[in-house]
């Protein structure tokens, strides 16, 4: 057994040395959570770094949104998307930016990650338009779900060894993986993904998210419909084995939390062909980030 605070050291150092978003996210994060903003300060913004511009337009007339007519205007984009979307294609598609690249994966296989997390992304916003939520919200259960397990990519790429024995120990003990990092690595992606979100200032939707989505009965915040949305998502990809995350055997859902998001295990098995439909349409944001 390794010592926690040396694990844990090695991670924040990775972390630590990982490049910082650009400061661009940063300005439209802040932008975006003042309700006197008007979608000309949002483009001002994003118009500040081409790259980014480029990223989010090349979103927004894809497949994933589905428009009839090609936008050329981002202050037309986000009128129509609203800020809130528009924040979130900026957040998604740099975050994914620095955490995609071939090399942060040595256990995991990085087609199946990103497939599992795009799974839960676009489930996570199904099971919200079903529920019938704000349609200025839905992307945020997207981005949600698309990186609750940010926290596997420092373990699988600084403690590699040690993670192929934790995935080898799901298969043999039938258990869910976040349990075996603890008792191979002394921690869990759970709070590894939690020193991401805080490293980059993601909000504390994303940090209840990443940090929760395994232990939903210690929740004691305000975020819970997104915690709870994303971690049915996540339990029917790995249930329907939508990409693979390490997790072959998860946790099975508390039957309250179908009664407080007001669904069934039925609805979940519903929302099959249409995510995986959806996950084609959302690699977009993987093409888009690299």
């Amino acid at each position: 057994m390794r010592d926690k605070q040396k694990i844990l050291s090695v991670i924040q150092t990775y972390i630590a040395k990982m490049p910082s978003l650009p400061i661009t996210v940063s300005k439209i994060l802040q932008i975006a959570n003042d309700p006197k903003t008007s979608p000309s300060d949002l483009n001002q913004v994003i118009s500040l770094d081409p790259v980014l511009m480029g990223r989010v337009m090349k979103l927004i007339n894809s497949a994933y949104y589905s428009i009839n007519n090609q936008i050329t205007s981002l202050v037309r984009a986000i009128i129509m998307l609203g800020i809130n979307t528009v924040k979130n294609l900026a957040l998604s598609t740099a975050v994914l930016g620095q955490l995609s690249a071939k090399g942060n994966f040595q256990a995991l296989n990085i087609d199946g990650f990103w497939r599992h997390s795009l799974c839960v992304g676009v489930t996570a916003k199904l099971l919200a338009v079903k529920r019938k939520k704000d349609p200025k919200q839905l992307e945020e259960y997207f981005v949600a779900g698309l990186l609750h397990d940010i926290g596997k990519i420092p373990l699988n790429n600084k403690l590699s060894a040690e993670y192929v024995t934790a995935l080898s120990l799901t298969d043999k003990e039938r258990a869910p993986l976040y349990i075996l990092e603890e008792r191979t690595m002394e921690v869990n992606h759970c709070e590894v993904g939690r020193l991401i979100i805080k490293n980059w200032n993601l909000g504390p939707v994303m940090e209840d998210v990443v940090f929760f989505h395994h232990f939903l009965d210690s929740y004691p915040g305000t975020n819970r419909d997104v915690l709870l949305t994303v971690a049915a998502a996540n339990f029917f990809a790995n249930t329907f084995q939508i990409g693979f995350s390490g997790d072959r055997y998860p946790e099975k859902l508390p039957q309250s939390l179908y009664d407080e998001l007001g669904i069934t295990l039925d609805d979940l098995e519903a929302v099959e062909e249409k995510a995986n439909s959806e996950i084609e349409k959302a690699k977009i944001f993987l093409t888009v980030s690299q």
